[in-house]
C-alpha cells in the first residue's frame, strides 16, 4: 500500500468516525429533548403511512392524539404493565430473566415468545422500524439505554401509552378509547383497559372491536395480573422513580 493510499484510508476512516459521533450526539440530543417535548408522530406511524401509500390504500388514516399521563386512567397504565412488562419499575431497560425464559421457550416451540420491555418497545416504535435485523436490534438496545438514562419511568410509560398501536392506524390509548369505547382515556375502566392491552402483541391481527377467544382469555389473564400486582397502587413504584430523578 502506498503512502497516498494509506492517507486516503485514514481520511475516510476519520470521516466515518466523525459521522458516527455526530449521529450518536444527535440521538442523545433527540432523546433529551423528548423528555419534555411530546412527539407528534413515531417511526412506526410514518412507516405504516408510507406502506399504505405504496400499497395504493388512500383511505388509510392515522388516529393519534397525545394526552398527558394525568389524563390517562391508572387502570390503562396498570394494564399495559401487567400485560407487557411486570418488572418495569425495577429494570434498567432489559428484563434478562424474561429474555432467558423466552430463549428457552422459543428453542422448543413454534409459538415464539417475546421479551421486550416497555422501554425497548418505546425505543423501537418511536425511533426505528419493524424487523429483526441485527442492526435494528443494536440500535434498539442503544436507544433503550439512552431512554432509561435520560427519562424517568413515568415519562417512558407516558410515551408508551401514547404511541403503542391498538389497531390498524390506531395509536395511543386516547385514540383507542375514543374509537372503541367512545370515551376519553381517563374514563377507561379495568375491563376496557385489559382488553386494549390484550391486543398489544399483534394489534393488526388481534382486534378490540371483534375479540377472538384468545383475546378474551388474554384479557381475563391481564385483569387477574392487575389484581395480583396490587391494583393501581403498583403505579406508586413508577412514581417513586420520578421522585428520585433530578
Amino acid at each position: 500500500m502506498t503512502a497516498k493510499h494509506a492517507g486516503i484510508l485514514r481520511r475516510v476512516g476519520r470521516a466515518l468516525l466523525e459521522a458516527v459521533v455526530a449521529i450518536a450526539a444527535l440521538a442523545v440530543l433527540l432523546v433529551l429533548l423528548l423528555r419534555w417535548i411530546d412527539p407528534w408522530t413515531s417511526a412506526f406511524m410514518v412507516n405504516a403511512r408510507l406502506g399504505a401509500l405504496l400499497a395504493g390504500d388512500h383511505r388509510y388514516q392515522t388516529h393519534y392524539q397525545w394526552v398527558d399521563l394525568e389524563q390517562i386512567s391508572p387502570q390503562a397504565a396498570l394494564a399495559v404493565i401487567a400485560s407487557e412488562d411486570q418488572q418495569f419499575p425495577f429494570h434498567a431497560g432489559f428484563d434478562f430473566k424474561s429474555i432467558r425464559e423466552a430463549v428457552r421457550h422459543n428453542a422448543v416451540s413454534r409459538h415464539k415468545r417475546g421479551a421486550s420491555t416497555i422501554s425497548q418497545q418505546v425505543a423501537k416504535n418511536l425511533f426505528l422500524w419493524p424487523g429483526q435485523s441485527y442492526l435494528r436490534k443494536g440500535l434498539e438496545a442503544g436507544f433503550t439505554l439512552l431512554i432509561e438514562w435520560c427519562w424517568p419511568k413515568e415519562r417512558i410509560l407516558e410515551v408508551y401509552l401514547n404511541i403503542a398501536q391498538f389497531g390498524p392506524g390506531v395509536y395511543g390509548v386516547q385514540a383507542a378509547a375514543q374509537r372503541y369505547y367512545h370515551k376519553d382515556a381517563r374514563r377507561l375502566n379495568r375491563a376496557d383497559s385489559a382488553l386494549l392491552a390484550a391486543v398489544l402483541p399483534n394489534p393488526v391481527r388481534l382486534r378490540v372491536e371483534a375479540p377472538s377467544n384468545y383475546v378474551l382469555a388474554r384479557r381475563d389473564w391481564i385483569a387477574e395480573q392487575m389484581a395480583e400486582l396490587g391494583g393501581t397502587s403498583y403505579l406508586n413504584l413508577v412514581e417513586a422513580d420520578a421522585n428520585r430523578r433530578p
